[in-house]
């Protein structure tokens, strides 16, 4: 049997590349830290994983062959070269100055704050999405092979792999934040990356939060509706459903326990020990960027060393901040920010062998961090946006410590950590026992830090045992395990469906239907026709005569020459059917004598234009309507952009132009409110597509 196999694609691929010694050729090894290579974990043990993606390093094109073949070989990896100004607007350009600061809710109000959409970085970003997908389909099989895709650098890759392979199963991860509908609706191209992410089979985030974004999007640009069944949600796409996959990501346990090993064995820890000793350590490790609220930080110890003065001199904020990944003002400004306040605070409360603050603004080891985590006992998160941030979950990890460590007096002691965390960041859901905080209010923040470090042990050590409970078993693998099971479902009916790619750029997409569908043969229709001795043709007025759009329902002359030429063949019986009012059709198709017409959805009938209408409903009691009305002007009213048509036999209220998300909740409550006020009357109420009507039953 052909085994399957999954090919991750990512910005990065999970290698560190170094130039050899002798400056001939490049030596790789694994990356460790990387999830992508984590991830390896909860996927199936016989399953082959291919990686794609791009070198942290410019190869010389001289060497790109032979890096490729070697990569392939060594690693199963497949490297995306990106030209050097396609690579520039593309990271630097689109995703770094205008993707991640819009999706951590950051609006470019002025050029230098937050990146101005610019064209040709939107086309750079096209540009190396395509070149990945390139290097996709040299390796893919696409019958056998699975793709998963991560995160905001790709998110047209979907798109150029689907119009390859109709019946790719592709998943697709977000690990940043998805934003709210106001914000994301103010990227122009809004409606291509939507598109795009739905020709994914399954879409993944880490909280519900960020889901329920993203389906607000999917509903007020593309009007796609959810649903929920037996838990899992899905979006109904031109007769696929997209999965909507809610699960954080968790760390890779193994790695952080043995990493913890060897800084219990090197002297790290002791000397950090006697450094922090008879103090309180309280410990943040950020990337240096403007969302992680480093400074709010600072400024919350600063107001709880003044709120609480029995801390001056024995509680101790170490802050450690990872070099930035981007650039710009915004970080300058930040920096300067950051060293004012430390200068500021460790010279307002300062002491002979006592800093309040101590900034390290250096690389700094895992295992380094490690030991930090070691001898913390409380960890601050205060970013303002974080689409997850595993800082927590290694603190409680490294709080716990390994078994074999038993031996040393303070590890035979109960565990006890304790979190103060933002509330805007994805892995606060899952710690329910840290103490959450708005970042940008210093006094609470400052609170919380006090309470934090201010409860009793046996507090701080259920809440430890929760959390370990929790982090422990919702590792990476699982989170991995997790998602390869959801995508596995979403896809089984893959080879069952027919289907078809339509579409040109990014408004393609597959039509995907029931094997037992036939498609309609216009040769088949023709000879069928001209065989046959009597014809009914039923034509719909809005949205098939007229288009559904046009403000002026009045029917062209080409409509009207076009009914008169089928109607005057004496084997057709041509009829126009509609919910419109006997009054206007009549008056649009007056030139049409030998047409029927079917108006109010058949209630008025009439052959042609010398009959007489007929009236298909037996009752003629409209006493109804004056208990129907006073309902729905109620909730016109109350509805901006709805409205009532009066007919002659129904009563419909529309709310087409009215808010999405209240125009439906309205018409659901309106729905119930004549139900029950009309309960006695012999009337259906019904609701369609923005229409909630009430019309006599038949």
């Amino acid at each position: 049997i052909i085994q399957d196999r999954i090919i991750i694609v990512a910005n990065q691929l999970p290698v560190k590349a170094k130039r050899r010694p002798d400056n001939k050729g490049w030596s790789f090894s694994w990356d460790d830290d990387s999830l992508l290579l984590q991830l390896k974990d909860g996927l199936p043990e016989e399953m082959e994983v291919l990686y794609v993606g791009s070198l942290k390093v410019d190869v010389d094109p001289s060497e790109q062959d032979d890096v490729s073949q070697l990569l392939l070989d060594r690693f199963k990896c497949v490297p995306a070269f990106l030209p050097p100004d396609i690579l520039t607007k593309f990271y630097h350009g689109f995703c770094k100055q205008h993707l991640w600061p819009l999706f951590h809710y950051m609006l470019p109000f002025s050029a230098n704050h937050g990146g101005r959409f610019y064209r040709s970085l939107w086309e750079a970003y096209v540009a190396a999405n395509k070149i990945f997908s390139q290097r996709v389909i040299e390796v893919i099989n696409p019958e056998d092979d699975y793709v998963w895709i991560h995160d905001y650098h790709l998110m047209v890759l979907p798109t150029f792999l689907r119009r390859r392979f109709n019946r790719l199963r592709m998943g697709f991860f977000l690990h940043s934040p998805f934003p709210s509908s106001e914000i994301y609706r103010t990227l122009p191209v809004r409606e291509e990356i939507l598109k795009a992410l739905l020709n994914s089979d399954l879409i993944g985030f880490h909280t519900f939060d960020y889901a329920r974004h993203f389906l607000s999007c999917c509903s007020r640009m593309l009007g796609l509706e959810y649903q929920s069944k037996r838990g899992y949600i899905g979006v109904e796409y031109y007769g696929r459903t997209i999965g909507i996959k809610i699960m954080p990501v968790g760390i890779h346990m193994a790695q952080i326990e043995s990493v913890l090993r060897l800084a219990d064995k090197e002297w790290r820890v002791g000397e950090l020990k006697q450094q922090f000793e008879g103090k309180t350590v309280l410990l943040g490790v950020d990337d240096m960027d403007v969302f992680k609220g480093v400074n709010l930080k600072l400024l919350a110890m600063e107001q709880m060393l003044k709120q609480h003065p029995k801390w001056q001199g024995r509680a101790v904020l170490v802050q450690i901040a990872n070099p930035a990944r981007g650039r710009g003002q915004d970080l300058e400004e930040i920096q300067a920010e950051i060293t004012a306040s430390c200068k500021r605070i460790n010279e307002t409360f300062g002491q002979p062998g006592y800093e309040p603050i101590v900034f390290i603004d250096r690389p700094v080891s895992l295992s380094e961090r490690v030991a930090y985590y070691s001898v913390a006992e409380c960890v601050v998160v205060t970013a303002v946006r974080d689409g997850m941030n595993l800082t927590p979950y290694e603190y409680i990890v490294c709080r716990q410590g390994v078994s074999e460590s038993e031996s040393s007096s303070e590890s035979s002691g109960s565990k006890k950590s304790m979190l103060v965390v933002s509330e805007f960041i994805g892995c606060s859901p899952s710690l329910s026992g840290a103490i959450r905080v708005n970042p940008w209010n210093i006094e609470t923040t400052a609170e919380a830090m006090n309470e934090a470090i201010s409860m009793v042990d046996a507090e701080k050590q259920l809440r430890h045992e929760k959390h370990y409970r929790y982090v422990s078993s919702h590792d990476v693998a699982f989170w991995s395990r997790s998602f390869f099971q959801d995508m596995e479902r979403t896809c089984k009916d893959h080879f069952r469906r027919r289907c078809w790619g339509i579409g040109l750029s990014f408004g393609f997409r597959v039509v995907a239907l029931d094997p037992n569908f036939r498609k309609l043969s216009i040769d088949h229709i023709v000879s069928v026709y001209l065989r046959s001795k009597n014809r009914a043709i039923l034509l719909d007025y809005d949205g098939t005569v007229m288009p559904q759009t046009s403000h002026n329902k009045t029917p062209s002359s080409e409509v009207i020459s076009i009914i008169n030429t089928l109607s005057s063949d004496i084997k057709n019986t041509v009829f126009v059917v509609s919910g419109r009012g006997r009054d206007s059709l009549a008056q649009w198709f007056s030139p049409c004598k030998k047409l029927g017409i079917a108006a109010e959805h058949g209630y008025f009938m009439r052959w042609s234009a010398n009959d007489n209408w007929e009236v298909c409903g037996q009752n003629s009691e409209f006493g109804w309507k004056e208990i129907a009305e006073p309902v729905m002007k109620l909730y016109t009213e109350a509805t901006d952009g709805s409205s009532i048509e009066t007919k002659e036999s129904a009563l419909v209220w529309h709310h087409r132009d009215a808010d999405p998300g209240f125009g439906s909740s309205q018409a659901k409550e309106m729905l119930d409110h004549l139900e029950s006020v009309l309960a006695n009357e012999p009337v259906t109420v019904k609701s369609g597509q923005f229409i909630v009507e009430v019309k006599p039953q038949v």
